[in-house]
């Protein structure tokens, strides 16, 4: 129920930015011949209060001109086009749209499995939308059995396919980072809170690749080499905002980075195999020539 909510509220901002302006009767038409639907009106008054809604969580404010035949669209469009997360949710609804209605070519897709959890998001953002605290009950890979225990919603992030609450925990009294599809329950519960002023959720991963922020890990300069082939990969998709390609080769490039060298991004590198080199910093090179040493010494054994 909670993710049909969600659905027709990226819905209704889909169909009136792609008509710009629309009247109500239209919206309404457009919605009993959607696949979402059974054929049912939208009710006016449903209409307005998913207008607030969508306000509300994504702020994107929905205007009626009554000058121009009662009208609705779209007043902050230039903040959709500007990218982000309206422009996200727009993209991906606007493509799951087209999908569920070109019935013949179902068997043309292929898409990636991502893990259960996803079913929580709309509580998740309606408490944060309100501050209203949560209480979730959470199995980690750490422990052989869940536990219960409340948490604040800072902001969400998606990495890798899965959904992730970054949140404030009274137990360890930190802020810290919850996999949605490793929460077993969730609820809201009667307590709210405040985001500290001074919080930036884009500041929080900002020198980060991934979704570990370790403050053990200051940031650094890290440069590594990659053949011409692997170059023009991170050339068209940046492994991070501070990417600069600093050296250019018939053979090679340079590529330097600003960035916390966490798991996550030792991780990213290693996948790219012998295509890259690290260069610098010297400890951060030692650390992945261990690991390749180990690999090494695993892949010589006789199984």
């Amino acid at each position: 129920m909670a993710k049909d909510i969600f659905n027709r509220y990226i819905w209704l901002v889909d169909t009136i930015y792609k008509a710009k302006q629309i009247t109500f009767e239209e919206i309404n038409e457009r919605w009993v011949r959607n696949t979402m639907n059974n054929g049912d009106d939208i009710p006016l008054r449903t209409f307005h209060n998913h207008r607030k809604a969508i306000e509300d969580i994504f702020d994107i404010i929905i205007e009626c001109d009554r000058k121009n035949g009662y009208k609705y669209y779209i007043e902050n469009v230039k903040d959709i086009e500007q990218g982000g997360l309206r422009s996200w949710l727009l993209n991906t609804f606007a493509i799951n749209n087209l999908i569920n209605e070109s019935h013949k070519l179902k068997n043309r897709f292929q898409f990636e499995q991502i893990p259960s959890g996803q079913e929580y998001l709309t509580a998740i953002i309606e408490a944060m939308r309100d501050n209203i605290a949560l209480e979730i009950t959470y199995q980690s890979y750490w422990r052989d059995t869940p536990t219960t225990f409340p948490i604040e919603p800072y902001f969400v992030k998606v990495f890798k396919q899965r959904w992730y609450v970054i949140a404030y925990s009274q137990g360890p009294q930190k802020i810290m980072i919850y996999a949605l599809d490793r929460i077993r329950k969730l609820s809201l519960i009667d307590r709210y809170f405040e985001l500290p002023k001074e919080f930036d959720s884009e500041e929080y991963f900002y020198n980060y690749f991934g979704i570990i922020n370790d403050e053990n890990s200051p940031p650094c300069k890290v440069k590594i080499s990659a053949n011409t082939y692997q170059a023009e990969y991170l050339k068209s998709l940046p492994l991070h905002h501070s990417q600069k390609e600093i050296e250019i080769n018939e053979k090679f490039s340079v590529f330097q980075y600003y960035i916390h060298p966490t798991f996550d991004f030792r991780k990213e590198l290693l996948s790219m195999g012998a295509e890259i080199e690290i260069l610098e910093p010297i400890w951060f090179r030692e650390e992945i020539r261990e690991v390749i040493n180990e690999m090494n010494i695993r892949y010589r054994q006789t199984v």
